[in-house]
C-alpha cells in the first residue's frame, strides 16, 4: 500500500492523555495538554533546538574574526554559511527518513551527536579549507534537528493546541542564539580575536550533556510509533514524489521554506557582521544591539505561535512574510549615525522575522501522513534550507561593491517567494495527525 494524502486516510487519536487537557484552558494549557510524556518530548526537542541554534551561531558571531585570521573576503566568509546550509539539506532529509525508520527519539539523538563533534572540530581547523570541510559536516546534524524534535512533539500535541506548542518549540532558537552572544561577549572580551574564535567553537561540546536525557527520559508518542511500524512505505522518499496531492505538497512546501529561509538566513548571517564594520560598533555594542534582535525573537515565536493557532497556518505565514521584508528594507536603509533609529528597528526586524517560522512545526507535520512524516518535513524544511543559502552568499558578493546594508534587499525578495508558495498549499488549521 502507499502512503496517501492525509485528507484520504483514516485519522488517528492525537497522543495526549485525553480530552479534558485538549480542552483545559489558560495561557500554559498547550503545555499541560501534553501529559506528562509529552512534556519529556517537549524538554528534549527545546533543548536539542536551542543547543542546534547555539552551535549555528557560533559561526556569524565569530565571522569578523575568522575572517580577519585567515585573511578572507566577503565573498569567502558568505560561502561558510552556504556550505553548511546546502549540507544540511542533506542531513535534514537522510534525518527525516531515520525519524521514520528507527523512530523520532533515536533519530534525535543521531543528529544532535554529530553537529556537536563537529561544531568542537572547527575550533581546531588549521586552515580555511578544513574549516569549511568541518563546517559543511556540522550542517549533517544541523539540518535533522528541528525536523525531528518537531515531529516527536507534534505527535503529542492536539490539534487545538499545536501552533502554540510548536511556536514555543521554536522559541527554542532565541533562546540558544541570545545563549551565544552571551559567551561570544564574554570570550572575546577577554581573549584576543585569534583565539576567543576557537574558543567559540569548543563551547560548542554543550550538547552532549542533552543526549544523556534524552537517552534516558524521552519517548515516541505511542499511538504515532505504532501506525508508523504498520505501514511498509514508511521513510520513503518515493512516497513523497509520487504524482498527486502530496508532490504537490513537497514542491509547494520546499518553496515556502526556500523563501522564508533565505529571508531569514541572510540576516542571521550579515547582521552581525553589518553592525560591527558598517557601524563600527564594539563587542559589547554588538552584543547589545543583538540583544534586543534576540529579544524581539523570542517574543515573535511565542505570539507567533498563538497567532497560527487563531489566524491560520498561510495567514500567520503571509501576513509576517509581508512584514519581515519591509522591516528588512528599513534597517538596510538607515542612514550611518542613526544607530538609535538603529536600535530601535532591531525589535521589530527579530520580531517579525521570527514569527513567521512559528507555524512551520505544525504546517510540515499536517501536511504529510505519520509513515512518511520525518521524509516529508525533513526534506521540505532543509531543502529550503539549502537553497535559501544562496541569499546569503550573494549579499557576500555584492556587498563588496554595495555594502551589507544595500545587499540586505535580496533577503526582502526571498520574502515574496514565500507569499507566492501558499498559493499551493492547503490550510491546516484543526487537522488530526494521520
Amino acid at each position: 500500500m502507499t502512503a496517501t494524502p492525509p485528507s484520504r486516510e483514516a485519522t488517528t487519536a492525537p497522543p495526549h492523555p485525553g480530552p479534558e487537557l485538549a480542552d483545559a484552558q489558560g495561557p500554559l494549557a498547550w503545555f499541560r495538554a501534553l501529559g506528562p510524556r509529552g512534556r519529556r518530548a517537549f524538554g528534549g526537542a527545546y533543548g536539542g533546538y536551542a543547543l542546534d541554534s547555539y552551535d549555528y551561531f557560533t559561526l556569524p558571531l565569530s565571522m569578523v574574526a575568522i575572517a580577519a585570521y585567515f585573511g578572507l573576503n566577503n565573498g569567502q566568509t558568505g560561502l561558510f554559511t552556504t556550505v553548511t546550509l546546502v549540507v544540511s539539506a542533506v542531513g535534514g532529509a537522510l534525518a527525516g527518513v531515520l525519524a521514520d525508520r528507527i523512530g523520532r527519539v533515536q533519530a534525535l539523538i543521531v543528529t544532535v551527536v554529530t553537529y556537536a563533534v563537529f561544531t568542537v572540530a572547527c575550533g581546531f581547523a588549521p586552515n580555511y579549507e578544513t574549516l569549511l570541510v568541518f563546517r559543511a559536516l556540522q550542517g549533517l546534524g544541523f539540518g535533522g534537528e528541528w525536523a525531528v524534535g518537531a515531529i516527536l512533539v507534534a505527535e503529542y500535541a492536539s490539534a487545538k493546541h499545536r501552533g502554540r506548542t510548536l511556536g514555543a518549540i521554536q522559541s527554542a532558537w532565541a533562546a540558544g542564539w541570545g545563549l551565544a552572544v552571551i559567551v561570544y561577549t564574554l570570550v572575546f572580551q577577554f581573549l584576543g580575536d585569534d583565539l576567543a574564535w576557537r574558543v567559540m567553537f569548543w563551547t560548542g561540546a554543550l550538547p552532549a550533556l542533552l543526549v544523556l536525557y534524552v537517552r534516558r527520559n524521552v519517548q515516541d508518542a505511542p499511538e504515532a510509533a505504532e501506525a508508523r511500524k504498520k505501514n511498509p512505505h514508511k521513510g520513503s522518499f518515493t512516497a513523497i514524489f509520487k504524482p498527486g496531492l502530496l508532490l504537490r505538497t513537497t514542491l509547494f512546501a520546499g518553496l515556502l521554506s526556500t523563501g522564508v529561509q533565505g529571508g531569514y538566513y541572510t540576516l542571521a548571517t550579515w547582521v552581525p557582521a553589518f553592525l560591527k564594520t558598517e557601524r563600527g560598533l564594539t563587542v559589547v555594542g554588538t552584543g547589545g544591539y543583538l540583544a534586543v534582535l534576540i529579544s524581539g525573537a523570542f517574543i515573535g515565536y511565542l505570539t507567533g505561535g498563538y497567532l497560527t493557532d487563531v489566524l491560520g497556518r498561510k495567514r500567520n505565514i503571509a501576513l509576517f512574510a509581508v512584514l519581515s521584508a519591509l522591516c528588512i528594507l528599513a534597517f538596510g536603509s538607515i542612514p550611518e549615525g542613526s544607530n538609535g533609529l538603529l536600535l530601535l528597528v532591531s525589535f521589530p526586524l527579530g520580531f517579525c522575522m521570527s514569527a513567521i517560522f512559528s507555524g512551520f512545526g505544525s504546517f510540515l507535520a499536517e501536511l504529510y501522513p505519520t509513515a512518511v512524516r520525518g521524509t516529508g518535513q525533513g526534506f521540505t524544511y532543509n531543502a529550503g534550507r539549502g537553497v535559501g543559502a544562496i541569499f546569503p552568499t550573494l549579499v557576500g558578493f555584492l556587498s563588496d561593491s554595495w555594502g551589507v546594508g544595500g545587499a540586505l534587499i535580496f533577503g526582502a525578495l526571498a520574502y515574496g517567494i514565500a507569499v507566492i508558495a501558499l498559493f499551493g498549499l492547503p490550510e491546516t488549521r484543526g487537522r488530526e495527525l494521520t
